[in-house]
């Protein structure tokens, strides 16, 4: 039985795959100095909550037992971490995350998706499909998916499907994790500037999507968003001597014609193929976009096209993305973890097309490095224009644990572009801002929230329009 030990195992997918591993009969520890729900719930329940939060070195050389097979090396962990240390001295294998999924999936059928947006999405669509026509597969994602116990299955099924990430993999392994998969299949979902702390320019940003394409086998099948300028730039751009995957595999997807009835699409389907107009349970064009990408994928693994769109129309979502967090007389509260600027574009222009009988107010939360870095503040210039009022939340606690200087808001203001804006930075007055703007209406409202955060822990279901 292979031992393997995780350092830094509270990470979101990092306790999934301890998870999925575990329920495969090998034998898990690992270690982290802070671990939160629903990981450390996730953890006690399967026996593996460390009984100390902290860095243990004994634990990758114990007296009288065996030392561990491997180490799984989460990115949370530092260069100077005592467990990595140890391991090194000790020669024992090391892989990030990414490394060891491969080592476990390299005699499957692999399914990659990747870039900047909507991957997650675009995996839990494929996902559903998948199980809905029965077929058995492994997966990787990065949202609770309905209908799907883990986010991580690991099992002697023949296909993968891969959530990619373009981050860096470990401490270790400073390259993006989604080097290390080697798809079969592939979708590149979109290209926008993200992760600045790792990649402080645009081009760089964009030359891991080059190396990324450079990097595959070129029997790889990729379907691409050709709606996407940035990713029509990099499919044009010459392939290198050597390596990449061919033109005739690179294929293009496009958003499905459809019309709108009670505010959900209803994909325009020719009844030729099977089923006619599919009513879909999530709204906005980048996921009638994200649908095709996911139906496109089934397609290549075999799915008839008629049973791709049959298997879609019940598919309600991943976890925060759209969605639904209340629902009153007069109030609709949705939320979606979007914090790019192209995301929070795209899923604004998402509700006020859908719902276009609303006030529609919009709260962001600046969280990530990037989002929270002025240098990368002109990037949301007009990005929450389709609101009808607009907040931006960010708060100084946040800042602190990134190591980031002070905002001023005013600076924040003038970075969105948009002059009624309003920039908040204590937790009760944006209670008290959301509670003011979605009462008393002479139309029904609906209250966007956009983070990957939480908003500090604002309990939005308390907040009424009454």
């Amino acid at each position: 039985m292979k031992h393997i030990h995780f350092i830094a195992i509270g990470g979101a997918i990092m306790h999934q795959l301890a998870l999925a591993l575990q329920k495969q009969g090998y034998t898990i520890t690992g270690s982290d100095d802070e671990i939160t729900d629903p990981a450390k719930s996730n953890l006690k329940a399967a026996g593996l909550l460390p009984a100390e939060f902290g860095w243990f070195p004994e634990k990758i050389a114990p007296a009288g037992s065996a030392r561990p097979d491997a180490i799984v090396l989460g990115m949370h962990a530092k260069a100077d971490n005592p467990e990595l240390l140890a391991a090194k001295k000790a020669g024992i294998p090391i892989y990030s995350f990414p490394q060891y999924v491969y080592e476990v999936s390299k005699n499957k059928k692999r399914v990659v998706v990747a870039g900047s947006h909507g991957k997650t999405t675009i995996t839990s669509m494929i996902m559903h499909i998948l199980k809905h026509q029965g077929i058995d597969f492994d997966y990787l994602v990065g949202a609770r998916v309905a209908g799907f116990d883990q986010s991580v299955r690991l099992s002697d099924a023949p296909l993968i499907v891969l959530e990619g990430d373009e981050y860096p993999a470990s401490v270790e392994e400073k390259r993006p994790k989604i080097f290390f998969y080697h798809p079969d299949i592939s979708v590149l979902s979109g290209i926008a500037w993200d992760h600045i702390n790792v990649f402080p320019t645009y081009e760089i940003y964009f030359n891991q999507f080059e190396q990324y394409l450079q990097g595959m086998d070129s029997k790889t099948k990729v379907f691409y968003n050709d709606e996407d300028s940035e990713v029509q730039r990099l499919m044009a751009s010459p392939g290198p001597s050597r390596g990449g995957v061919m033109g005739s595999n690179k294929i293009p997807y496009r958003t499905p014609p459809f019309h709108y009835e009670d505010g959900f699409p209803v994909m325009d389907i020719p009844i030729a193929i099977g089923t006619g107009p599919v009513k879909v349970s999530v709204f906005g064009r980048h996921n009638l976009l994200n649908m095709q990408a996911a139906i496109d994928v089934c397609m290549e693994l075999g799915v008839p096209e008629s049973d791709c769109y049959k298997a879609i129309a019940s598919f309600t979502g991943a976890a925060r993305r759209l969605e639904k967090v209340k629902e009153e007389k007069n109030l609709l509260v949705y939320r979606d973890f979007a914090h790019a600027p192209s995301k929070l574009k795209a899923t604004l222009n998402a509700v006020r097309e859908a719902y276009a009988g609303h006030h529609l107010v919009a709260c962001f939360e600046l969280h990530t490095f990037s989002s929270l870095n002025e240098k990368f503040l002109s990037e949301y210039a007009h990005s929450m224009d389709a609101a009808d009022d607009a907040i931006v939340y960010f708060s100084h606690h946040a800042l602190n644990l990134k190591g980031l200087p002070p905002l001023d808001p005013a600076s924040v203001k003038k970075y969105f572009g948009r002059n009624d804006i309003h920039i908040i930075d204590e937790k009760n007055t944006l209670e008290q801002t959301v509670t003011k703007m979605i009462s008393h209406k002479q139309k029904p409202v609906f209250l966007l929230l956009m983070s990957s955060g939480t908003f500090d822990g604002i309990d939005w279901n308390s907040v009424s329009s009454q």
